[in-house]
C-alpha cells in the first residue's frame, strides 16, 4: 500500500501544523483524480490511481535553507555532486570490504546467484539510525555539505516516519504511539542513494527489478526532473507522476506482516530514460536486529487468523536478499497458506 500525506484530500486522520491541516490518505483505484498513475506503455488498462498534489515535509522547521531554495533540492544536489565525481573519489566509499560486499558503501547490488539479473544502477546505502552505526569513514568529503545535509534529512525524515506510524496506529485502533515505540532506538535506519544512468536500450534493461520493500515504512524521494517509477496493481503497472519536492512513503513487507495483511507491501520497479540519468534517495526504516516480525496479537482472532508465520527481523533481511537476486519474493514464504 503506498500512502501520501495530503492536502484536503479524502481525510482519514489529520493533524494541523502552522496553519495548514495535512490528512493521511491511503491511495486507492478511485479514478477520481484529475491527475493520475497513468498506466505504463505496455499497459492495456484504462484504470488509474488518485494522484496527490503534496507539497510534503512540512513538519518543523519548515524545509527551507533560505529565502528562495527548499532544502529538499539541497539533498538532491548533493546526491547529484557525488555521482558526479570521478570513480575514484567514489571508490573510496565502496561497499567492498576484503573482498566482500557489503550492506554499506558504494556499488552495485550483491551478487548471490550466478543467474542473478543485474539492476542498471548504482548504489550509495549508508546506516543513518541509530547514530552509533553510522561508519563515517565512508561518508565521503565531497561535497563538503553532504554529512550535514543527510544528517539534518535523516532527523526530519524520523519526524515524518513518526507521524504516519503515528496514524497508521490509529487506522488499526491501536495506541497512537505502539509503531513508533516498537521502532524505538535501536531499529535500523538506512539511507539508500540511487543513480540510474541513461540507457541506449531502455526496453530491455531494467533500472530496478520489480519488488516489494522488507521494510515497517519507507521514504522515497524521487528525481523531479525525470520519471522511472511504477506501481503495480492487478499485474497492470502504473508510471508514478512526478510531483517537485514530494516523497512517496510506502508501507512493507514488516508492516504488512504485522497488520495481518490490512496494510499491503506494495510491488514497484524502476524502468530506464534512454535520454536522461535520475536519481533517487530512500528511506528504510526497520527494526531491531534482534526483534521478531509477527501479526500482532490485537489484530488477530477466530475471524481473522495470522496470516504470516513468525521470525526474526535479522533472518528476515538474510531471506529478503537472497530472494531479491532470485527475483521473488520474501514475504510470500511466510504466508499460511488455507
Amino acid at each position: 500500500m503506498c500512502l501520501r500525506l495530503c492536502k484536503s484530500w479524502w481525510p482519514a486522520v489529520c493533524r494541523s501544523h502552522q496553519a495548514n491541516t495535512w490528512y493521511l490518505s491511503k491511495t486507492v483505484p478511485l479514478g477520481l483524480s484529475p491527475r493520475c498513475l497513468s498506466p505504463s506503455p505496455s499497459s492495456t488498462s484504462d484504470g488509474c490511481l488518485p494522484a496527490v498534489p503534496t507539497s510534503l515535509l512540512s513538519c518543523s522547521p519548515p524545509w527551507r535553507t533560505g529565502a528562495s531554495s527548499c532544502f529538499l533540492d539541497g539533498v538532491m544536489n548533493v546526491a547529484r555532486e557525488f555521482f558526479k565525481l570521478p570513480i575514484e573519489e567514489r571508490q573510496k566509499c565502496s561497499n567492498v570490504v576484503n573482498g566482500e560486499v557489503s550492506m554499506q558503501g558504494y556499488g552495485n547490488n550483491m551478487v548471490i546467484v550466478e543467474d542473478q539479473v543485474l539492476d542498471w544502477c548504482d548504489n550509495f546505502n549508508l546506516l543513518v539510525e541509530p547514530e552509533s552505526e553510522r561508519i563515517y569513514s565512508l561518508w565521503p568529503t565531497q561535497p563538503t555539505s553532504f554529512r550535514n545535509i543527510l544528517c539534518e534529512y535523516t532527523v526530519r525524515c524520523r519526524a515524518m516516519a513518526n507521524l504516519i506510524l503515528q496514524n497508521l496506529a490509529k487506522l488499526l485502533n491501536l495506541n497512537e504511539e505502539y509503531f513508533v515505540n516498537m521502532l524505538g532506538d535501536t531499529s535500523l535506519t538506512q539511507a539508500g542513494f540511487n543513480y540510474y544512468p541513461q540507457c541506449a536500450k531502455p526496453d530491455h534493461v531494467v533500472g530496478l527489478r520489480p519488488h516489494t520493500d522488507g521494510t515497517v515504512l519507507t521514504l522515497n524521494f524521487i528525481d523531479c526532473e525525470v520519471s522511472g517509477l511504477q506501481v503495480q496493481k492487478n499485474g497492470v503497472w502504473y508510471n508514478v507522476p512526478i510531483i517537485p519536492n514530494a516523497l512517496i512513503v510506502n508501507t512493507g513487507d514488516v508492516m504488512e506482516i504485522m497488520s495481518n495483511g490490512f496494510f499491503k507491501s506494495m510491488v514497484h520497479r524502476v524502468v530506464t530514460n534512454v535520454e536522461k540519468e535520475r536519481l533517487s534517495l530512500v528511506m528504510f526504516y526497520t527494526l531491531d536486529p534482534e526483534k521478531e516480525i509477527e501479526p500482532l496479537s490485537e489484530l488477530v482472532d477466530d475471524m481473522r487468523p495470522g496470516r504470516y508465520t513468525r521470525i526474526k527481523t535479522k533472518d528476515y533481511i538474510a531471506k529478503f536478499y537472497d530472494t531479491f537476486a532470485r527475483g521473488e519474493w520474501a514475504i510470500d514464504t511466510l504466508k499460511i497458506q488455507g
